[in-house]
């Protein structure tokens, strides 16, 4: 008898101290507010935040004055374009100014000429400009801020101890889902209140502001690294060559940036999907924009399974969850006609896009030499824009040959067979871990 009374109450600690265990797993703040204790990370992210939502707004009302202006659909996918090839293109050379640069004042310089191409949008939208400028001012605006996310990912480990990178990353990325979610409706409430010409006037005044964030941050975590002087670097060609070469002589880096590319491309071709999956769905229109949010919330949610995931010294063992938790639903999304369980599914794969890209992410930081890793991530960043465009492009003609269910089926298996074939063999070697200077 004595033993039966005391049974139920530790079984019920027990069980007690297993969910706070999984609701402290499950806590999307906790990589925010480990991040957030370090001064100089929260400046750098203050900024991100202010450019980030800034150009969310932006887009909205850019690709609104094109089609006020022109009525065409052709003019808004020409816009659209010039907003993303830039990136593609120009990418790989923000790397390398990254790498011979102070840091800071790249980021300053880009967020100014940022500024000043949309005030000079504002100019056009008020003065009634010729409606082709939009799309060069656009295309301006985005190689000014193609060097932009090669600054932040060699920065952050100057900013942070080693242990708490994984949840910087997973706090960073968070940042941008939530950017993504609330800057369209920002833009859509200022177009609703005010102009096209006041949102570009909105967004040109988020650069300035996001340039003085920038500016307080101290010289010792953005000056240029030691063994990157001028006289270390060769012709533009020879800097690539070199961030390629980190890329493919570490083990791991390769596979998982692998794995991040192909998230980016089944995140492309989702944004096509979606549409006719809620039309199946039989929720119209809307369906689109609740699927895409799931999408987004999902990940968002997911931000400290990230940052546990980024934090295991196995990072191919860590990316397995997360390459079939993309996989996984996309294949489930072809078998099932209920609302609440798309949702579901979306959110998921939200949540294994978000994980594969901070596990990749800090892998690389970890991996490669500071002097290096801005080259090496500037090839990352625009091949997995080429992936999401390129998934988005092959959708349409997929469906028209095989139909939705068989899309969803075919690209979730994709995903799976990379993951079995990538990451389902041993480890060749341990990360090679590199000790940044921490700035306190």
């Amino acid at each position: 008898m004595p033993t039966t009374t005391h049974k139920e109450p530790r079984n019920a600690r027990s069980l007690a101290t297993r969910i706070k265990r999984l609701a402290a797993l499950l806590n999307p703040a906790q990589p925010f507010l480990v991040s957030l204790r370090q001064r100089d990370l929260r400046r750098l992210f203050a900024g991100l935040v202010v450019s980030q939502a800034g150009d969310w707004l932006y887009n909205l009302a850019l690709l609104a004055f094109v089609y006020e202006r022109t009525g065409s659909a052709a003019w808004v996918g020409i816009t659209t374009a010039a907003r993303i090839l830039p990136e593609v293109v120009l990418g790989p050379i923000g790397g390398v100014l990254a790498d011979r640069h102070d840091r800071r004042v790249v980021m300053i310089v880009s967020d100014v000429v940022r500024a000043a191409t949309m005030a000079a949008l504002a100019v056009v939208a008020l003065a009634g400009g010729p409606v082709l400028l939009a799309p060069i001012l656009a295309a301006l605006c985005t190689a000014a801020g193609a060097v932009y996310p090669q600054c932040v990912a060699a920065v952050m480990p100057r900013l942070v101890d080693e242990d708490q990178l994984p949840a910087a990353n997973a706090a960073r990325v968070g940042i941008t889902g939530l950017c993504v979610i609330a800057g369209p409706l920002v833009g859509a409430a200022l177009l609703l209140l005010g102009s096209a010409a006041t949102t570009f006037a909105v967004n040109g005044a988020s650069f300035l502001v996001g340039a003085m964030i920038v500016a307080a941050l101290p010289r010792e975590a953005t000056r240029r690294p030691a063994s990157a002087e001028p006289e270390a670097h060769g012709s533009l060609r020879a800097d690539l060559a070199a961030g390629w070469r980190a890329l493919r002589e570490h083990p791991d880096t390769l596979p998982l940036v692998g794995a991040d590319f192909v998230s980016s491309t089944i995140y492309g071709a989702l944004t096509v999907l979606f549409v006719l999956l809620g039309q199946k769905l039989g929720l119209g229109a809307a369906g689109y924009g609740y699927l895409l949010s799931a999408l987004g919330v999902g990940g968002v949610l997911a931000a400290n399974l990230a940052n546990r995931a980024a934090a295991s010294d196995r990072p191919r063992r860590a990316l397995i969850a997360a390459v079939a938790a993309v996989g996984v639903p996309v294949v489930l999304l072809a078998l099932t006609g209920s609302t609440a369980v798309a949702l579901v599914l979306a959110a998921g794969i939200g949540a294994g896009t978000l994980t594969t890209e901070v596990v990749a992410e800090t892998t690389l930081q970890r991996a490669l030499d500071d002097a290096v890793v801005a080259r090496a991530y500037g090839l990352v960043v625009p091949a997995c824009v080429a992936g999401s465009a390129g998934g988005a492009l092959l959708a349409p003609p997929l469906v028209a040959l095989c139909g939705l269910d068989a899309t969803l089926l075919l690209t979730g298996t994709a995903v799976l067979v990379y993951g079995l074939v990538a990451f389902v063999r041993p480890t060749l070697s341990k990360p090679i871990l590199v000790h940044p200077e921490v700035v306190s």
